[in-house]
């Protein structure tokens, strides 16, 4: 079973920047995609980016020009850059894989991002 170890998160003023990381524990499909999705105390996981292996990416709408989705398969490893973070920003950011076609999806521990005003 994958596992999906995530780093990065932490505590930054309005503006600023952080990379989160997800690294996955050992060799992934060669077609599946990975990303990143949001959740807070009793909402739902919400989508805010996601890279297929062939390079296609999705953004929620609330991030555009302000993320960034890449990956290194060489690493088993995907990131997000966030920049010119804001204080709706702020929350608990989930790890996801999945292989294309599959019905199996995983899920990092989450890491928090808190932006201050």
């Amino acid at each position: 079973q994958v596992q999906l170890v995530e780093s990065g998160g932490g505590l930054v003023q309005a503006g600023g920047s952080l990379r989160l990381s997800c690294a996955a524990s050992e060799s992934i499909s060669r077609t599946n995609v990975m990303g990143w999705y949001r959740q807070g105390p009793g909402k739902q996981r919400d989508l805010v980016a996601t890279i297929t292996s062939d390079g296609r990416t999705n953004y929620a709408a609330y991030v555009k020009g302000r993320f960034t989705i890449f990956r290194d398969d060489a690493k088993n490893t995907v990131y997000l850059q966030m920049n010119d973070l804001k204080s709706v920003d702020s929350d608990v950011y989930f790890c996801y894989y999945a292989v294309l076609g599959g019905t199996s999806a995983y899920w990092g521990q989450g890491t928090p991002v808190t932006v201050s005003s």
